[in-house]
């Protein structure tokens, strides 16, 4: 007899539980809201967090990192194989690039007032074709006292560049134009009227070599860049 009530007590207990989980189950469909949080959610809750670099602000010029306050920033990039053109770029104006200038095979120069960073002037000397250096020597002496000069070769600025042109740009400073060959890509920066500071790039050479660079035989590009400072003058 007292087994048998044991037994009845057990089964009841065990229909109280049964039911109570179905009217909790039933309460719980009916009130949650059906946007809730999935597993998959959850289990994205114990993952660590994945830490990403910001993209990198673009700098003027494209340069790496910003100029210091007070200071000019300028990029040149000399023409690299048969059609990749020189860059000339200058506070983030482009005076030349691959869209903006058709060249043969000689020397570009820009020239820039120092004073406020604007362009004055800009012109390509043939260098392959043509009797071009005096020229171009004209319009390095005809630049204004307070100005930068810039300048890039496309192709080939040597075959008929001068003795006389070559002494002319060592006058502004320039160490390796006495050593430009056929091809040979090279980038520089002059002052006129004032001296630019030792610790910045003003001059950079590579000579074509047809075993080693990716052009095979044509020159491959050169630059330089920096920041110049606003008051040197």
């Amino acid at each position: 007899m007292k087994l048998t009530r044991h037994f009845v007590l057990r089964l009841f207990g065990l229909l109280l539980a049964s039911l109570a989980a179905w009217y909790l189950g039933y309460f719980l469909a009916a009130h949650v809201p059906q946007h809730t949080v999935s597993i998959a959610a959850l289990q994205e809750i114990g993952k660590k967090p994945v830490l990403r670099a910001p993209a990198p602000k673009r700098q003027k010029c494209d340069l790496w990192a910003p100029c210091p306050p007070g200071n000019f920033v300028y990029r040149i990039l000399s023409g690299g194989g048969k059609q990749r053109r020189p860059k000339i770029c200058f506070e983030d104006d482009e005076f030349i690039n691959e869209g903006n200038y058709e060249l043969g095979s000689g020397i570009i120069i820009a020239i820039v007032n120092y004073k406020t960073g604007k362009l004055i002037s800009i012109n390509f000397f043939e260098m392959w074709a043509g009797e071009h250096s005096g020229e171009m020597m004209d319009f390095i002496r005809k630049a204004p006292e307070g100005t930068l000069l810039l300048m890039a070769t496309h192709d080939d600025g040597s075959t008929r560049l001068k003795g006389d042109a070559k002494k002319l740009l060592e006058e502004l400073g320039s160490k390796e134009i006495k050593n430009i060959k056929f091809r040979s890509s090279w980038v520089f920066i002059a002052a006129k009227g004032f001296k630019l500071p030792e610790n910045i790039q003003k001059e950079k050479i590579n000579h074509s070599d047809k075993t080693k660079n990716r052009y095979k035989g044509w020159p491959a590009e050169i630059q330089i860049e920096g920041c110049i400072p606003r008051n040197l003058i």
